[in-house]
This record gives C-alpha cells, sequence and structure tokens, in this order.
C-alpha cells in the first residue's frame, strides 16, 4: 500500500501541523464563516447518520473510531456505552479530542496517535471512519476495508465524497496549485466501482450534502 502511505504522511502534515486551529475551531461552538458553518452543519448530520448504523446501546462492545480528530464521535460513542480506540494520524487532534472529552466517559476511551490501520490496534465490534477515507485512491479503500474487517466484528461504517459535478471541479482546482500549497484532496468515488473494489460487500447508507459539505455514507460487511 505505498500510495496509501504517502498520501497518508501527507495527510498528517496537513492535520498536524497547517490545519489543526482551523480543525480545532471548526469542530467546537466558535462562530465560523458561513462556509464553514455548511460544514459544520453537514459533519454534524454525517456523524448522525453513521452512529444510526451501529446499536444504540453499545455496552460491552468494542468500537475503532479511526480517524477520530478532535474526538466529537468518540465522546457519543463512549456516551453509548461503547468502549472506544480513538485513533487519528495527527497528535495535536488527538490531544484535543483528549481534552474535550468529558470526564465521565473517560474510563471508556483509549486514544493513541498513528495509522488508523495499526493491527496491534486489536478487534473490534465495529468500526467508523468519518471522513478518514477520503482522501485514497479505491484500490487503497478497498485495502483498508480488507484490513479493517479482518478484525471487525460486525461492520467497517465509512464515508467517501461522491463523485458529483461540485466535487469533481473541485477536485480538478485543486490540482492545478502548486504541490508545496495543497492541502489533501479528496478523492470523489462513484458507487459501483468502489463496491466492486471490495467484492460486492458495501451498502449505501445515504448521502448528505451540505453546502460545501457533501459525503456519502457506506457500510462495509466483512
Amino acid at each position: 500500500m505505498n500510495d496509501y502511505s504517502t498520501t497518508r504522511d501527507r495527510v498528517e502534515h496537513y492535520f498536524d501541523r497547517t490545519a489543526t486551529h482551523t480543525w480545532e475551531r471548526l469542530t467546537s461552538s466558535a462562530p465560523v464563516s458561513r462556509i464553514r458553518q455548511t460544514v459544520r452543519e453537514g459533519r454534524d448530520t454525517m456523524r448522525a447518520k453513521m452512529l444510526w448504523r451501529l446499536p444504540k446501546d453499545l455496552t460491552g462492545l468494542r468500537v475503532l473510531d479511526a480517524g477520530c480528530g478532535a474526538g466529537q464521535m468518540t465522546a457519543e460513542l463512549a456516551a453509548r456505552g461503547a468502549q472506544v480506540m480513538a485513533v487519528d494520524i495527527s497528535p495535536q487532534l488527538v490531544e484535543i479530542a483528549r481534552k474535550r472529552l468529558p470526564a465521565e466517559h473517560q474510563d471508556r476511551v483509549t486514544f493513541a496517535s498513528g495509522d488508523m490501520l495499526a493491527d496491534d490496534l486489536g478487534r473490534f465490534d465495529y468500526v467508523v471512519a468519518m471522513d478518514s477515507l477520503i482522501y485514497y485512491t479505491d484500490a487503497d479503500i478497498a485495502a483498508a476495508l480488507d484490513r479493517l474487517g479482518a478484525r471487525t466484528r460486525h461492520s467497517v461504517v465509512f464515508t467517501v465524497a461522491p463523485r458529483t459535478p461540485f466535487l469533481m471541479a473541485f477536485w480538478t482546482m485543486g490540482k492545478l496549485f502548486p504541490r508545496s500549497d495543497r492541502s489533501p484532496v479528496m478523492i470523489p468515488h462513484p458507487f459501483q466501482p468502489l463496491n466492486e473494489a471490495t467484492g460486492g460487500r458495501l451498502v449505501k447508507v445515504g448521502r448528505v450534502s451540505r453546502g460545501f459539505y457533501i459525503s456519502d455514507c457506506l457500510e462495509f460487511r466483512p
């Protein structure tokens, strides 16, 4: 997975060294621009959609929050009773998530910074990966799902960027910037080729489209 490793390193550099403050503010209740407000609202809606695919009561179940970011999903999983492994490529975002986690949930969450696919994270009942696979090719996503699925009892719920005219234009424009100035650009995916890459094991959950946030929720069943 050489392409995966290269992209992962670029994502780490962006979120841990360039966008930490922006991401911290976006995932808080602080005022943001109109555009970022649509992203915040879209992410809130998507998080609820993903959680809907998991049991309401997660007591006794182990869940991987793959790409936990600032920890909003982590906190909600812990509030449902899950034992959560929260991992993100950015140590700075992990630290923000750790500080934000309510005290009453701290005994149910283990934080780690590093690769969300690492085998030593253990086995899980469910995996959620919100917007953490959106930068990868279909081959890398399929390989990541296989690796996670081999250690997951039920399902991996994740998001991808759909192949819409708006996102394709955004993707094309991002490639025009000098390489040193680029943020990680999401790769839009039509459902069928991605499903074929995973051996037909994907289920469509639904799309969230709110301003500049457009994302598809999918479920992978090992």
